[in-house]
């Protein structure tokens, strides 16, 4: 991931230098304890001090990705097309995707590959998309930290084979699938994430076809056609850094979603979404939540299920003229981005949880003993 922006463009050239340079680089996979759970608090924003070596993951564990700090750039600058002028992706190449008041913006996959963080702002809402291909967990941040807007950029470190994001202000190390700082003025502070969809391009240009698409016209010249990591995402044998566990109870690159409540983890595979949608109503260590997908469009969410102390029991409804996808005990139908289109809440939106897409492996390695539907 952190060092295929250095190879030479040329497809076939750019292939077979990022092997011969993950063979320098590749270190053998073992099982180490895992580390104590992040401390959060709230800690004022300060000039960062390049010496401090303090880190709330162990040290010795982030592993230095190959092109330093930046040397895979952030988009700063996003520019978006119309669904109907976008021909380079493929149907099934993922995007993930958000919306913001009316507005619903895409942000392909082929193009985060090659950047990982997207800096974006929609109706006032200033994110951070970012996107860890080798992991494969995408997470929508809020850049608005303690009143002061930030972006990020890609700081070239790994851990457990994850992104690590750095905030431009504080220069603050992230771990993004900790969520949270994990080094720096910033240690401790948790990640506000903003909910978050991952589908296809074939279902996104179904669902979503009045949307705005990540295009191409980044400021960089990248083969956004091409897949710089080549089986990787298929190939159940090769992680290209160490991680710190392994769980074999699931394929290493099963996708799934994973939710996070109060230290405690489970996950949701993909495969197990059989049908046009199903609908899960689950309890995770005192939070209600409704977890929904489908295996043949490609898609999980998950929000909270409980509006105003108030408890609701879902059922799959589908209507694809609405984007409904569901409806409660109460009267409400929802749409997939957990927003009630009918019923005695209409308008109102379901609270996010702390969830994204991701494959197996870097779920139980980050979180050893995380439970399986």
């Amino acid at each position: 991931m952190l060092f295929c922006n250095t190879m030479i463009n040329h497809k076939s050239n750019h292939y077979f230098s990022v092997l011969f340079f993950i063979g320098l680089l590749a270190l053998p996979l073992g099982c180490a304890k895992q580390s104590d759970p992040i401390v959060t608090g709230s800690i004022p924003i300060s000039n960062p001090d390049p010496q401090d070596t303090e880190w709330l993951i162990p040290r010795e564990k982030v592993i230095d990705g190959g092109p330093g700090k930046d040397g895979i750039p952030s988009i700063d600058d996003p520019n978006f097309s119309d669904i109907n002028t976008i021909n380079f992706l493929k149907p099934d190449d993922l995007i993930l995707g958000v919306k913001v008041g009316n507005v619903i913006r895409g942000y392909p996959h082929p193009i985060l590959d090659w950047h990982e963080i997207v800096n974006d702002q929609i109706n006032g809402i200033y994110l951070a998309i970012t996107y860890c291909p080798l992991t494969g967990t995408g997470i929508a941040w809020n850049r608005d930290i303690d009143e002061r807007i930030t972006t990020l950029g890609v700081s070239g470190l790994l851990y457990n084979t994850n992104l690590i994001p750095y905030d431009r202000i504080s220069g603050s190390n992230w771990s993004q699938m900790l969520l949270s700082s994990v080094n720096g003025p910033l240690k401790g502070v948790e990640a506000e994430i903003y909910p978050l969809i991952e589908t296809t391009w074939e279902t996104w240009k179904t669902r979503f076809p009045e949307s705005k698409i990540l295009n191409t016209s980044t400021g960089f010249n990248k083969s956004y056609g091409y897949y710089p990591y080549g089986d990787y995402k298929t190939n159940e044998n090769q992680l290209l850094f160490p991680i710190s566990h392994e769980d074999y109870r699931l394929p290493r690159k099963t996708r799934g979603l994973g939710l996070l409540s109060n230290n405690h983890a489970k996950f949701y595979p993909l495969q197990r979404f059989k049908g046009q949608v199903r609908i899960i109503n689950d309890f995770l260590n005192g939070t209600h939540v409704v977890v929904a997908g489908s295996e043949r469009e490609n898609w999980i969410i998950a929000y909270q299920a409980e509006i105003d102390g108030k408890l609701l029991k879902f059922e799959a409804d589908v209507d694809n003229s609405d984007q409904i996808i569901m409806s409660d005990d109460q009267g409400n139908r929802w749409n997939i981005f957990g927003e009630a289109v009918s019923g005695p809440l209409l308008g109102v939106r379901l609270k996010t949880t702390n969830s994204y897409m991701g494959f197996w492996f870097a779920w139980a390695t980050f979180y050893p003993g995380i439970h399986i539907l």
